[in-house]
């Protein structure tokens, strides 16, 4: 859970950046933008954006090692984006 601790980390660093550079009605504009440059991540991790043909041939190429390598940042990514989109989200709504 240590990524956890590292996104929620990376939330606050990123609202109080956001609020210095834009103040408190654009507060959510940092964490949201952290929140989906990790999400575009994990989704080049996991394969999602490829054809099925594509995903067929890189699993039956690719090793175990590789395939849970890749696993571990897809998931690892989505747990440092997870607070960040969540801050935004409720800045966004708050300020609203």
């Amino acid at each position: 859970m240590k990524y956890l601790a590292i996104g929620v980390f990376l939330s606050l660093c990123s609202v109080f950046l956001s609020k210095i550079l834009w103040g408190m009605e654009k507060i959510y504009v940092v964490p949201g933008a952290v929140g989906c440059i990790f999400i575009v991540i994990s989704m080049v991790f996991s394969g999602s954006m490829t054809s099925g043909d594509r995903m067929r041939a890189n699993f039956a190429t690719e090793t175990t090692e590789h395939r849970d390598e890749r696993h571990k940042i897809t998931i690892n990514s989505l747990y440092i984006a997870l607070p960040n989109i969540i801050v935004a989200v409720l800045f966004y709504y708050v300020n609203k």
